[in-house]
C-alpha cells in the first residue's frame, strides 16, 4: 500500500511539473549589430496538417515592438484541387474560354492565362508545398522533450531484501533554446513566403510575355490576311493591264510572285501562333487547350520611365530582395542560437518505491547536466558567422543582379517605344500614302509596275515591324512590372531548411 500510495503521489507531481515546465533565464550569447531574436506571437499556431496550400498562401506581416513574427492564412483546398497528374488540371468553369451563343469559342484574355497559371502552374505548386514544410520544421523545432518513466528493481535473487522504485524523468531546456529554434525556422518560413511571391511573379511574367507573343502573332496572320486583299487587287489590274495591251506578262508573274509570298508568310504565321500558343498553355500548367482567339491589344503609346526611381522601388518592393534579406535575419537568429547551446540542460528525476527488506517506503530525486569542458559549440558559433556574412553579401549580390536585368530590360523599352513612336506618327502614314499614289499612278499608266511592287514591299513591312515594336513594348513592360523576374518554369530551390536544431537542443553536444 505504502508503495501504491507513493507511485501515486510521484505520477501526479509529474504531471505537474511537465505542465508547468519552469521558464529559465536565457543566457544571451554573441549579438550581432545589437540584434535581438523576436519573441513568439501569441496565438500564432503551425499549420494545421489536414490543410493542403493551394494558390492562397499570403504573408501577413504582424507590425509589432515586440513580435514581427508573420502568420499564415490558408484557404482549404477541395479534394478536387489536391489531386495529382491530369486530376490536378482540371480547369474551373470561369478558366474556360468564353463562348457566344451558338457555342463558338470567342476567344481568352491575358486576365484568364494569369488565373489558370496561378491554380494549376507546377512551380508554385511546388514552392507552396516548401513552404508548408518549413512551417511544419517551425512547430517541430520548439517542442519540449518528452518525459521519460521507468521501472527499476535492485536484489532481486535475496529474498525479501529486494527493492522496487518507479521513475519519472524530465529534461528541461535552459537559455530559451526552443524559443530561438522557433525564431531560426520563423525567418526561413517568411523567406519562403516571399519567394512563394517572387514564384507567382515570375509566373505572371512569362505568362504576359508568350501572351503578348502570341498576340502578336494573331495580329501578323489578321495584317497578312487584310494584305493579301491589296496583292490580289495587284494581280487583277496587272492581268487587265495585259488585256488591254498597256503591260506585259512580266507585270502579271511580279504580281503573282508577291501574292505568293504573302501566302507563305499568312501560313508561316499560323505556324508561329500555333507554336506561342503552345507555349503559353505550357506556362500555365493546365492540359492542351484548342487555339482560340486572343482578346487583347498591343500599345499604341505608354510613357517613358525614370529608371532610376524605377530601380529603386523594385529593389524596395521586390519579394526577391526582401527575400534576402530575410535570409540575413535567419543568419543572425542563427547565431543568437549557437551562442547559447554550450549552457547546459538540466535532466530531474524523481523515483519512488518499496524497500522489502525493511518494509520502507523510498523516494530518490536526481539532478543531472552535462558539463561543457571539451565542446563549447565553437565550430557552429564560427560557420554561422561565416554564414551572416554570406547572406549580407548576398543581399547585394540580389540587388546588382536585379540593376542589370534592369538595364537590359530598359534598353529593349525605350528602343521599342521609339520605334512606336516613330512608325505610328510619320513611317505608316507615309507608307501608307505611298502605297495609294504609286496605286493611281500606275493605273493612269505614269508609274512603272516596280515603283508600285516596292510601295507595297514597303507598307507591308512597315506594318510587320510596328507589330514587332509593340511586341517588344508590351513584353519588356511586362518584365518590370514583374520586378524583372522571370522563369516561371526554372527549378524551384527549396530552402524549407529542417528540424536538426531540435536534435542540437537534447543532444548538447
Amino acid at each position: 500500500m505504502k508503495s501504491t500510495k507513493l507511485i501515486a503521489v510521484l505520477a501526479a507531481v509529474c504531471i505537474v511539473s511537465g505542465c508547468s515546465q519552469n521558464r529559465w533565464q536565457a543566457r544571451r550569447g554573441p549579438t550581432v549589430d545589437g540584434y535581438q531574436p523576436p519573441q513568439r506571437l501569441a496565438g500564432a499556431e503551425s499549420l494545421p496538417p489536414n490543410q493542403q496550400i493551394e494558390a492562397a498562401l499570403q504573408l501577413t506581416a504582424v507590425a509589432s515592438d515586440a513580435d514581427a513574427t508573420p502568420y499564415i492564412s490558408l484557404v482549404s483546398a477541395t479534394e478536387n484541387e489536391v489531386q495529382t497528374g491530369s486530376e490536378a488540371a482540371v480547369l474551373t468553369d470561369s478558366a474556360v474560354p468564353i463562348a457566344d451563343s451558338a457555342g463558338v469559342k470567342v476567344g481568352m484574355s491575358l486576365s484568364e492565362f494569369e488565373s489558370l497559371a496561378f491554380a494549376h502552374n507546377p512551380a508554385i505548386r511546388e514552392l507552396a508545398a516548401t513552404t508548408q514544410k518549413a512551417a511544419g520544421y517551425r512547430t517541430q523545432v520548439s517542442l519540449r522533450p518528452n518525459p521519460t518513466i521507468g521501472y527499476a528493481a535492485q536484489q532481486l535473487a535475496d529474498r525479501n531484501t529486494d527493492q522496487h522504485i518507479a521513475f519519472v524523468e524530465q529534461e528541461f531546456v535552459t537559455a530559451g533554446k526552443l524559443e530561438l529554434n522557433r525564431c531560426v525556422l520563423n525567418e526561413t518560413l517568411r523567406a519562403q513566403l516571399m519567394e512563394l511571391e517572387a514564384q507567382k511573379l515570375r509566373v505572371a511574367t512569362d505568362v504576359r510575355v508568350q501572351f503578348y507573343a502570341a498576340l502578336a502573332a494573331q495580329k501578323r496572320i489578321e495584317l497578312i490576311e487584310d494584305f493579301e486583299s491589296v496583292v490580289d487587287k495587284g494581280v487583277e489590274v496587272a492581268e487587265l493591264r495585259v488585256k488591254a495591251a498597256e503591260g506585259s506578262k512580266l507585270e502579271v508573274l511580279q504580281a503573282t510572285i508577291q501574292k505568293n509570298e504573302i501566302d507563305l508568310a499568312l501560313q508561316q504565321a499560323s505556324v508561329r501562333f500555333a507554336a506561342a500558343w503552345r507555349r503559353l498553355i505550357a506556362l500555365t500548367g493546365t492540359p492542351y487547350i484548342e487555339p482560340s482567339t486572343l482578346i487583347g491589344e498591343l500599345p499604341v503609346e505608354t510613357q517613358t520611365q525614370d529608371w532610376s526611381l524605377v530601380k529603386s522601388t523594385i529593389v524596395s518592393s521586390s519579394p526577391e530582395y526582401n527575400a534576402a534579406q530575410t535570409r540575413v535575419s535567419r543568419a543572425r537568429a542563427q547565431l543568437q542560437r549557437h551562442g547559447v547551446q554550450a549552457v547546459p540542460n538540466l535532466t530531474f528525476q524523481l523515483g519512488a518505491g518499496v524497500d522489502n527488506g525493511t518494509n520502507n517506503g523510498m523516494l530518490n530525486f536526481q539532478v543531472s547536466a552535462p558539463v561543457p569542458v571539451f565542446n563549447g559549440n565553437e565550430g557552429n558559433i564560427a560557420a554561422a558567422r561565416a554564414e551572416f556574412c554570406r547572406a549580407a553579401l548576398e543581399v547585394q549580390r540580389v540587388e546588382k543582379s536585379i540593376e542589370a536585368r534592369l538595364a537590359e530590360v530598359s534598353g529593349d523599352y525605350d528602343a521599342a517605344l521609339a520605334a512606336v513612336d516613330k512608325y505610328v506618327s510619320h513611317i505608316l502614314p507615309n507608307a501608307n500614302e505611298s502605297l495609294k499614289l504609286a496605286e493611281l499612278a500606275y493605273e493612269a499608266g505614269e508609274t512603272s509596275f516596280v515603283q508600285v511592287l516596292v510601295a507595297r514591299r514597303t507598307y507591308f513591312d512597315s506594318n510587320l515591324q510596328l507589330i514587332a515594336a509593340q511586341t517588344r513594348l508590351a513584353q519588356a513592360k511586362s518584365i518590370v512590372d514583374g520586378f524583372v523576374l522571370t522563369g516561371g518554369l526554372d527549378p524551384v530551390v527549396d530552402n524549407s531548411g529542417d528540424d536538426s536544431l531540435r536534435g542540437l537542443t537534447f543532444g548538447q553536444q
